[in-house]
């Protein structure tokens, strides 16, 4: 029986190198179909500014350019400008434009077209056209600036009579804020045609109405809740997930008040069980968090406590005769938030405390998720702490570089956690669920899709 037995192992897997090529070679065409939950009402990428509610980074880099890009390493790469410089001060820099671009209404992407989108963008830099180049002048010394014009909202844009258009591998076909967007791919992309000719997005569905599609074959990709990652692999259904990127905390809608405002919220922090809140609510769809990066992107996040530690919690509380009630605020249409919301209200009546949950926007303590906004760590930082509404980290004891050193970095979030403003608590991992018939899936560490390189297998299994 050994011998047959190898013959037939020797076939089958004859059968499959040979079916192989067929099932994998990467080809053009077709329509992938996307659910996701956000409904932004704006395309334009300069509308995070202005508090609108953005599309997602990874469907605004479809149609919209920007300067530099992020590799999987947080290494700034070329993006419409192939080369850049800045003065030894940090302050101004020169980033010249790729020749030969256009946007979508086949206007060309000038320096002067750049320079005025810029300017949307970020109004407190002196932007202008020099030749073939923009120059940016920065009101502080600004050493990652590439990075940072790799973010989402310093795509490119040409804004017309109330349109917006870009330069980036798919153009708009249709736009329903809140609702539908329909992507169609550009044949004369300057980095090369996308495989798909075409990625129609519904908007505003449920973790619930997303799977129901993806079940009955009316969408490719959805999203998953981070605590049905677990379960949706279970049932058989094929599961793609990041490193846990996105931050989960609570933030004080205020400053430290006195010293003993100090000691409840240090007391807070303490009692919250956060290995239970990953193991059991989360499914493990995540890490406790002690910091606001990521372990796997600043290499200290092992050296801040995230272990639960009630007996300090309630000696903390104990240093305060009288302890307020207050009030942590949720997001309604977050059932996950809502579970984590009760749960951190039970740990602090553990030490002595009591959280009122509320749905409300006005509350004392706002639970909080954030999409990690780059892979380049110093900017990541800078993001999360310009979201969170604290002070901006600083370059402290080193002398000017693209990069801050992890050692720096670690001061300045250390500063940050000191202020007591905000208590980390968990870093969520994102997944998606993709039909049968997606090849090429890749996405970033930080959960960013890149569907420009996906296709389509038309052929049967």
């Amino acid at each position: 029986m050994r011998p047959s037995g190898s013959l037939l192992l020797v076939a089958v897997s004859l059968s499959l190198v040979i079916a192989a090529p067929a099932r994998t070679r990467p080809h053009y065409g077709g329509t992938l179909r996307v659910a996701i939950g956000e409904a932004p009402v704006s395309l334009d990428p300069a509308e995070s500014e202005r508090g609108g509610r953005e599309m997602l980074p990874s469907l605004s880099r479809l149609v919209f350019d920007t300067l530099v890009t992020v590799d999987a390493r947080g290494q700034a790469q070329p993006g419409l400008s192939p080369s850049w410089q800045a003065d030894p001060g940090y302050r101004r820099w020169q980033f010249s434009i790729r020749r030969g671009v256009a946007f979508h209404d086949g206007t060309a992407v000038s320096s002067d077209a750049v320079a005025a989108s810029l300017r949307t963008a970020n109004p407190d830099w002196k932007v202008f056209a020099a030749g073939e180049a923009v120059i940016i002048e920065c009101n502080a010394p600004t050493p990652d600036l590439p990075a940072v014009l790799a973010l989402a909202r310093y795509g490119i844009a040409k804004r017309t009579g109330g349109k917006v258009v870009g330069s980036g591998p798919f153009a708009i076909g249709r736009w329903d804020p809140g609702k539908k967007l329909a992507l169609s791919a550009r044949d004369d992309y300057w980095g090369g045609r996308a495989f798909l000719d075409s990625i129609e997005i519904e908007l505003g569905k449920s973790f619930r109405e997303q799977m129901i599609a993806l079940d009955l074959g009316k969408a490719d990709l959805v999203e998953i809740a981070p605590d049905q990652a677990r379960h949706a692999v279970l049932e058989g259904r094929r599961v793609e997930s990041a490193r846990p990127s996105e931050w989960m905390g609570l933030v004080f809608s205020r400053d430290i008040q006195s010293a003993e405002d100090g000691k409840l919220r240090e007391a807070l922090a303490l009692c919250i069980d956060r290995e239970s809140m990953n193991n059991v609510l989360l499914q493990d769809g995540g890490e406790p968090a002690g910091t606001l990066l990521p372990g796997w992107m600043s290499g200290y996040a092992f050296l801040f406590p995230t272990a639960i530690d009630l007996q300090r919690a309630r000696q903390a509380r104990g240093q305060v005769q009288q302890a307020p009630v207050w009030t942590l605020g949720y997001d309604a249409s977050d059932p996950l938030a809502r579970v984590i919301a009760e749960r951190i209200a039970l740990n602090a009546r553990d030490s002595g405390m009591t959280l009122q949950t509320t749905a409300s926007a006005a509350a004392d303590i706002r639970l909080v998720r954030v999409p990690l906004p780059s892979l380049d760590a110093w900017v990541a930082l800078s993001e999360l702490a310009r979201s969170l509404g604290l002070p901006q980290p600083k370059f402290d004891g080193e002398p000017l570089q693209p990069s801050a050193s992890a050692s720096t970095a670690y001061a300045a979030e250390s500063a940050l956690l000191q202020s007591q403003r905000v208590v980390p608590l968990l870093h969520l991992r994102t997944a998606v669920a993709l039909g049968a018939n997606v090849m090429g899936w890749r996405e970033d560490p930080d959960g960013s899709w890149r569907l420009q390189d996906v296709w389509l297998e038309t052929g049967k299994p």
